[in-house]
């Protein structure tokens, strides 16, 4: 062997190590960039999910501390109690018209303030208002003291906090000139000047108390004074009374289970707007009253221990234009209740029972957050505290515990996520999204099915205008048009992916949604007239070799088509009016809420399915073009040898073999649509309703999470409900992945045996 030889033999065994090393080199790579991609996919939906996860971690409680009054003040029996918003001052009502303030960390107490005008009376009755700890006592001579309790906050260093608690007094007023006991009151105030009062006296009559003081032009302060025995309207022993914060509604309770509702809007002239019984024997006293945040819902609680919800909705029917309704019942008490106290953050409240059971409740979600029990005493009072991290339970014999709550996410579950919920005002149960409102009393509404239902309502409509156009663009481009030709198109349309969503969406929902208002009966003609037209024109190109004595080329068809395909269009819009006037009666919106109850929103389902189809196209040609073209050529000819047309291989042949892919396409652009933000968001009216129509807009999934989450509070409740609902769109695009692949392995393995 020459030098020369061994010199190459040598070159040659180097070159292939070098390949060797590449090459394994390159499968590490590969392999490594696979693993990551994974590994990477897999960590997004695990932090996505641990982040929706604590939804559905319970709610928690401790106690914190007790504290026995007959130790703090012997000769006084506490009546209510209340806490401040920092948990440190408990204060107590006390039948001596005191009010007394214990400190929790020592539990002793610091002080006491007399209620004036009270001096030698009993207090008999206590009203606490469900915020602003405004009260007012009832005595055993028929007087009525009110007040407001007010802790002022001092800071003398960076972590140093004193809390100062006052007594601010209002007035003294005589409810009864007879000086009968009041065994029942309840006081509200709905703003600086106006305030009313309901009080049971012991022979049961009730007394409707109001006062407004009214300010003249000269600054002359006049006071109006109602007072009424309303007692006629309730013919029944009265075993509990509340007043909403409006003190408009009045809401009674009676020992055979009626309940009461009393306008009090006219405080001259109170009247009876309904009465029906509550409780499901008919018969059973109803012990407990409290409305919840808002004064929407009112809490029943009877002596058989059943606790429900009733709520005041629209009803043509009756004579006032409402009526009270029962949209939830919760966990029954095994004895009577006693107490009922709404949180004033949000929809949760708390009810105690004689045998020293408590419950913490959610309205929307009807759940029993915590179940409590400190005593087998009889309780006497309850109240949440103003952050609703906290209990205080006032017991009959004069003890009282203290609660820690954490309850983080009161309002999540099952039902509230999925199912139909009974909101406030509402006329019946719904599917319904609104995450927030202008007020705090605004009851949440997390329900994700109309977020779902928009995301595959915005998808299926993008897909019924993109699929058949590149699906059909795809097989001519790859079977019927010329080389030449088909190195411009393919470019083009897959040019079309670059356009930026936002630019998309900018252009749909100002310029193609007003224009498509306008020629909507235009474009729906062109759904008949363009077929007709492309029939038409693909009819002529077969006949005009005979007519103008010349044979065009093949695959230059497109170039005839079109123009007719273009003109078919402009036809449809120049009879879009008469089609109008004709079908639609002269206008098609007022003909769709006639005839329909469909009402034409200007950002619709169509506007996104054009505009989503526009983008979602060049994804599903390109990949539809690329399998079609691979399809052997040796079928393809056998095909033609045989006999068959073009159209007749491109149907039976090519589309078939080209099946995986082109489902593979299809599949790909699912994906695309159902994650598309910018668009949806830009040209719909973004609102999450339950509707398949065309003419009104959606919400999805993808655009709630980017239109709520840069206001969602960092780990609140909507928080976490937004990365559920990327869990959900993250799972969804995974089972329809899945699915697509199995199918596409299937159909590749069918059709590869072709």
């Amino acid at each position: 062997m020459s030098k020369e030889q061994k010199h190459k033999l040598v070159s040659s065994k180097s070159a292939h190590k070098r390949a060797v090393i590449a090459d394994k080199l390159a499968k590490i790579v590969i392999y490594t960039g696979g693993i990551a991609t994974i590994f990477a996919v897999v960590a997004i939906l695990l932090f996505v999910f641990a982040e929706a996860l604590p939804l559905w971690f319970g709610s928690e409680s401790k106690e914190n501390s007790r504290i026995q009054t007959e130790k703090v003040f012997q000769s006084k029996q506490a009546l209510a109690i209340g806490l401040d918003e920092y948990k440190e001052i408990l204060y107590t009502i006390t039948d001596s018209a005191t009010v007394d303030f214990i400190s929790l960390s020592d539990k002793k107490l610091i002080s006491s303030f007399k209620i004036a005008g009270l001096e030698g009376q009993t207090v008999t009755s206590v009203s606490r208002s469900l915020s602003n700890h405004l009260l007012a006592v009832g005595t055993s001579t028929g007087n009525i003291a009110t007040f407001q309790i007010k802790f002022l906050s001092n800071y003398s260093g960076k972590n140093d906090r004193e809390i100062i608690p006052e007594v601010d007094l209002g007035t003294v007023i005589n409810l009864d000139s007879v000086k009968r006991p009041i065994s029942k009151i309840v006081y509200r105030k709905n703003s600086d000047d106006e305030f009313s009062i309901a009080g049971v006296l012991q022979d049961n009559t009730l007394i409707f108390y109001s006062s407004k003081t009214t300010t003249s032009l000269l600054d002359e302060r006049t006071e109006q004074i109602y007072k009424k025995d309303i007692s006629s309207i309730v013919n029944e022993k009265i075993t509990s009374v509340e007043m909403d914060d409006f003190c408009e509604k009045l809401m009674i309770g009676s020992e055979k289970g009626w309940l009461y509702y009393i306008s009090t809007k006219e405080k001259d002239n109170p009247q009876l707007i309904q009465k029906l019984n509550v409780t499901p024997s008919g018969n059973s006293p109803i012990t407990a009253l409290g409305f919840v945040i808002g004064d929407q819902s009112l809490i029943v609680g009877d002596a058989s221990g059943r606790v429900s919800s009733w709520m005041r909705i629209i009803d043509a029917n009756t004579e006032y234009g409402w009526q009270l309704v029962n949209p939830h019942v919760f966990n029954s008490h095994v004895a009577e209740v006693t107490n009922v106290s709404s949180s004033s953050r949000n929809k949760s409240f708390i009810t105690g029972d004689r045998s020293g059971k408590i419950f913490v409740e959610h309205l929307t979600s009807e759940k029993t957050l915590l179940e409590l029990s400190g005593k087998n005493e009889p309780i006497t009072d309850v109240y949440y505290t103003p952050k609703s991290d906290g209990a205080a339970v006032l017991y009959q014999d004069g003890s009282i515990v203290f609660y820690d709550i954490d309850s983080p996410h009161p309002e999540i579950s099952f039902k509230t996520l999925f199912g139909k919920v009974w909101y406030e005002g509402y006329t019946e149960p719904k599917f319904v999204w609104q995450s927030t409102g202008g007020t705090d009393d605004f009851e949440p509404k997390f329900s994700l099915v109309p977020l779902i239902i928009g995301t595959l309502k915005g998808t299926f409509y993008a897909l019924i205008f993109a699929i058949p156009l590149a699906l059909f663009g795809a097989l001519y481009t790859s079977q019927f048009a010329h080389p030449t030709l088909k190195n411009y198109i393919k470019p083009t349309v897959e040019v079309m992916a670059a356009l930026p969503s936002v630019v998309i969406g900018f252009l749909a929902g100002l310029w193609l949604a007003p224009l498509l208002e306008k020629i909507l009966p235009g474009v729906l003609l062109m759904v008949i007239v363009i077929p007709i037209m492309t029939a038409l024109g693909a009819f002529l190109w077969r006949k005009l070799p005979r007519l103008i004595k010349f044979t065009p080329k093949v695959g230059y068809e497109l170039f005839f088509i079109l123009p007719l395909v273009l003109l078919g269009g402009q036809i449809a819009l120049w009879l879009g009016p008469s089609f109008e006037q004709l079908i639609f009666s002269g206008d098609y919106r007022f003909w769709l809420m006639d005839n329909l109850n469909e009402q034409y929103d200007q950002r619709n389902s169509i506007v996104v399915g054009f505009a989503m189809g526009f983008a979602v196209i060049p994804i599903i040609f390109t990949i539809c073009e690329d399998a079609l073209s691979g399809v052997p050529t040796s079928l393809t000819s056998a095909s033609l040898a045989l006999g068959a047309s073009r159209w007749q291989t491109a149907v039976r042949i090519v589309l078939p073999s080209a099946s995986p892919g082109i489902f593979s396409a299809v599949m790909i652009g699912f994906g695309r649509a159902i994650g598309e933000t910018m668009i949806v968001l830009m040209a719909t009216g973004n609102t999450p309703i339950m509707d398949f129509s065309p003419f009104n807009g959606m919400r999805t999934l993808a655009a709630n999470i980017a239109v709520e989450i840069p206001e969602a509070p960092y780990q609140g409740t909507l928080y976490r409900v937004l990365f559920l609902a990327a869990t959900l769109l993250f799972i969804m695009t995974f089972i329809v992945n899945t699915a697509a692949e199995i199918v596409r392995q299937r159909l590749r393995k069918k059709y590869s045996e072709l």
